[in-house]
């Protein structure tokens, strides 16, 4: 037997949609994946959680992004 995946991308906005979601849910063989933030914000949320960030004020932030 073949060991199959897919993917399948759902634009929750809809009423339709979201019970469509809901059901899929319920079913024993779906997997389901929800990714708040892409991979770079993920990454950085981490980052900040474990303390592997440094502390900058506004004003420096600023001039930094403006330079």
């Amino acid at each position: 037997m073949y060991d199959m995946e897919i993917t399948i991308r759902i634009d929750k906005r809809s009423k339709q949609a979201k019970v469509f979601y809901e059901y899929l849910k319920t079913l024993p063989f779906v997997e389901l994946e929800e990714h708040r933030y892409n991979k770079d914000t993920e990454k950085a949320i981490k980052e900040a959680k474990s303390g592997k960030t440094t502390k900058i004020s506004l004003e420096d932030f600023r001039k930094e992004l403006y330079s």
